[in-house]
């Protein structure tokens, strides 16, 4: 639990709630304001594990000497929560740009979907979104793909610990992932789609956990904004 004696230079990990549209960069630039209030001028804040802007759960902020444990935090397993719309793909492979192509999904049976997601689980070689943060030869691939530049993206080894189905209402499925660091979920929802005979993309994201955190145990920034007020100095902890 967090207090106003909680010595920040001396680290602490913090689980925060991401908000939709913010990126990680947002809620890092936001704790440092909050944290200026507190006395800390020049501390070093950071975040183990981008989150998307479309995306919402748990980012864990490293601040203080915590930032050194960044790496090893964001090399722990984590778990999503995915909507997936079916018959429809979009550039991004998400909701940052509007549906390019349909395709029929009225075959696909809740079967279909559990023996796919199935199939699909255990080691392999992801192809990333060409609207990704991936360097390639010092720029990110999205700022190409906005050029309308083509560049080939090199695949990368993810790990699909598990996929399981928790509802299927055609054309959305929702579906739980547990994945190595790294892995595009954005790239599964059009895989999924590809498996299925169909096409498919991402229309709702939330990591519910990484490594031991759970995003039910995060603080949202409202929270953090509330708790970080001069005005409750005197209030022993939060």
């Amino acid at each position: 639990m967090l207090s106003f004696d909680t010595d920040f230079e001396a680290g602490v990990v913090l689980p925060v709630d991401k908000p939709y549209g913010w990126t990680s960069s947002d809620v890092v630039r936001k704790l440092r304001v909050m944290l200026r209030r507190l006395g800390y001028r020049k501390i070093k804040v950071g975040h183990a594990g981008t989150l998307d802007p479309l995306a919402t759960g748990l980012l864990l902020v490293c601040i203080g000497r915590a930032t050194k444990q960044a790496d090893t935090l964001q090399a722990e397993e984590k778990e999503y929560v995915a909507r997936i719309e079916l018959g429809a793909t979009t550039p991004s492979y998400d909701l940052e740009h509007p549906v390019d192509e349909r395709f029929p999904y009225e075959h696909i049976t809740q079967e279909n979907v559990e023996a796919a997601l199935q199939k699909m689980t255990g080691e392999q070689d992801q192809l990333p979104p060409v609207y990704s943060a991936k360097q390639i030869e010092g720029k990110r691939a999205y700022e190409y793909a906005r050029e309308g530049v083509e560049v080939e993206l090199r695949t990368a080894r993810v790990n699909i610990h598990e996929m399981c189905l928790l509802s299927f209402e055609l054309p959305v499925i929702e579906v739980l992932v547990r994945c190595s660091k790294g892995t595009y979920i954005r790239s599964l929802a059009r895989d999924i789609g590809l498996e299925l005979g169909s096409g498919g993309h991402l229309v709702a994201l939330r990591r519910t956990r990484s490594g031991s955190h759970l995003a039910d145990e995060a603080y949202t920034l409202d929270q953090l904004e509330t708790l970080f007020a001069p005005s409750r100095r005197d209030t022993p902890d939060f």
